[in-house]
């Protein structure tokens, strides 16, 4: 039986990680580790590095073609990680 003065544990997390504000660092690192996932296996085994820096992803490639080829897709990339994430994590993709 529940008591009217308790909440769910997926509140007490929510309040918590909006108190300290660590709701964008959360996504971010989420994103970061679900790369693989987004751009697939192929993409994944090219990338030397991926990381968020002030509301932009930096992908490192070891393949000059693939980093033309995702330049000229960028939007498509931006569309990929959105409906991933559910939210916008990043405001534009940088491929080094």
């Amino acid at each position: 039986m529940r008591k009217a003065d308790t909440i769910s544990l997926k509140d007490s997390i929510d309040a918590m990680l909006k108190a300290y504000k660590l709701n964008g660092k959360l996504s971010e690192v989420q994103l970061v580790s679900s790369w693989e996932k987004i751009m697939g296996k192929a993409i994944s085994m090219k990338t030397q590095e991926v990381f968020v820096r002030n509301r932009k992803l930096y992908v490192r490639l070891t393949s000059a073609p693939l980093k033309h080829e995702l330049n000229m897709a960028r939007g498509k990339v931006m569309v990929l990680i959105n409906a991933e994430m559910g939210e916008q994590v990043v405001d534009d993709v940088i491929f080094l």
